[in-house]
């Protein structure tokens, strides 16, 4: 092969088709930043330390570390096939170059069917927390019921979901000025809290001082195995949401090595603030079944809620403040995931073309950025009005979305690199075992949490025929993604045909 051949061929593996996205305008800090503000960690602390709690008690801790294994692993394949071929569709487009465009237009819609389903719940926290907060700030408790108030919070989340979107229409560099504030602030808030807690304990002030113990870093101790796989289960939700770092590849700066390096540094990032406020927390309150005690059914729904004031005094409105603008955030920076995966399934022909357009002003994904929005705000207003179980459920079946496409991307990784997976000791563990262990873990955890939730019982304890509304809702919404391909193979065959975007290794 001539050099020029040869050098073709390797900017052609590098980059498999321009979108017209802005590149260069996000370096490392930026993505971690985003990744970090996606998963919104006070957020997603405080809803869900109290419900872990409740199925494993002081072994948390170590519930964390297992849930943040089989992220890290995935993270490591995630990495490796962006290097090999970044690109703003992710796993929508490294399924279909590893297993074909059926099963790469699944792993696209399993991502966005989880980020719409995100979006609106974040939308609904954010408006809880802005009428908490005013409510604090006037002294006026009864303007925290202004969130009981149907037609008022409905209104209030589609504004919230508006100024998301147009946030993230203006493009990354907004995106990103945006996100270091908000971020900035959860952060130093959650060490404050952290920092007290610890404080009140080492001084004798803390409601249930417990001393840490090696005992709590040890999943072997969990009573028994189903408490242990849904701590997992719920483990894994609070990580997800650092791929957001990878579906900017084609805005980064070295598009090849920077979105996989904060993947990475994101999940570990994010492990070393989880591991913190649950040590602190448990330090502090314990796992007592009364009072503070975060084993306590009436604290669960909102730890810091419950355990800020005691923790913080008077600055006890920080968290409040700091639990709005960490929804606020990761509602603004979950927009980046679908609306990349929309457009690059729009430019693939594997959608309409619409969902290909850029904006020329902001180089980001115009139409489907504002379609994103419209999904995610009718997805609300519709499971609002009908039950409001049926929108809890449908966020607590959304675990088995995460699991679904993470864990085909993950096997994605496997499959592509096969010819090259044992070729050195790097390839065996980057390409192959960390991918493989990673994607099996979520895809036995997506047909256990399956399997769990035609339990009746499991989630709001809704059900249709005797069947948990979980399953239902889990399952239709991956049902409705099949029905939709099949749609889109008679409008845009040439997709479905593998015309467009070659299978390859």
């Amino acid at each position: 092969m001539s050099t020029t051949k040869a050098t073709a061929a390797q900017d052609s593996h590098k980059k498999l088709s321009d979108k017209g996205l802005k590149a260069g305008s996000v370096g490392l800090i930026g993505a971690v930043v985003i990744g970090v503000s996606c998963i919104a960690p006070a957020y997603t602390l405080t809803a869900a330390l109290g419900p872990t709690v409740s199925e494993v008690g002081v072994h948390l801790p170590a519930i964390f570390l297992v849930g943040f294994i089989p992220m890290l692993l995935v993270a490591l394949g995630y990495r490796e096939l962006n290097n090999a071929m970044p690109d703003a569709g992710t796993s929508f487009t490294w399924a279909t170059r590893a297993f074909g465009p059926w099963i790469g237009w699944m792993g696209g819609w399993g991502l966005i069917a989880a980020t719409i389903i995100v979006l609106s719940n974040l939308a609904a926290v954010a408006v809880d927390f802005f009428y908490l907060m005013l409510s604090q700030l006037l002294g006026n408790p009864g303007l925290a019921e202004l969130t009981a108030n149907l037609p008022l919070n409905i209104a209030t989340t589609l504004v919230f979901i508006a100024l998301a979107c147009w946030i993230s229409y203006r493009g990354m560099e907004t995106t990103k000025g945006v996100q270091y504030v908000l971020v900035g602030f959860q952060l130093l808030v959650l060490g404050w809290f952290a920092t007290s807690a610890f404080l009140h304990v080492a001084n004798g002030s803390a409601f249930d001082a417990t001393a840490i113990s090696p005992d709590w870093f040890n999943p072997f101790a969990v009573d028994s195995f189903s408490s242990f796989a849904a701590g997992v289960s719920l483990s894994i939700f609070i990580y997800w949401g650092w791929d957001v770092t990878l579906t900017m590849n084609e805005e980064t700066r070295n598009p090849e090595k920077t979105p996989g390096r904060a993947a990475t540094v994101t999940v570990v990032v994010i492990m070393a603030i989880y591991m913190t406020a649950a040590l602190a927390t448990l330090s502090f309150a314990g796992v007592g079944e009364t009072g503070l005690g975060t084993g306590n059914p009436e604290n669960q729904s909102s730890i810091f809620a419950v355990l800020s004031g005691p923790v913080m005094g008077p600055f006890a409105i920080l968290m409040s403040l700091a639990i709005l603008s960490s929804s606020a955030a990761s509602l603004q920076s979950t927009f980046v995931s679908p609306a990349r995966t929309l457009l690059a399934m729009g430019h693939y022909k594997a959608l309409p073309a619409t969902f290909g357009k850029v904006s020329p002003a902001f180089k980001s994904p115009s139409y489907a950025t504002i379609a994103a929005a419209i999904a995610a705000a009718a997805f609300y207003v519709i499971t609002r009005t009908t039950s409001e179980n049926a929108l809890w459920d449908t966020i607590t079946a959304l675990g088995m979305m995460i699991c679904f496409y993470y864990g085909i991307t993950a096997l994605a990784c496997v499959w592509f690199f096969r010819a090259v997976a044992f070729s050195n000791a790097r390839a065996f563990f980057f390409k192959f075992l960390a991918p493989l262990l990673g994607g099996v873990i979520l895809l036995v955890m997506f047909f256990k949490t399956a399997y769990d939730s035609m339990d009746p019982e499991y989630g709001s304890g809704s059900s249709v025929g005797g069947v948990g509304m979980v399953f239902i809702l889990g399952m239709g919404v991956i049902l409705l993604g099949v029905v939709v391909m099949l749609v889109m193979a008679r409008i845009r065959p040439e997709f479905f045909r593998g015309q467009v975007l070659a299978r390859g290794r």
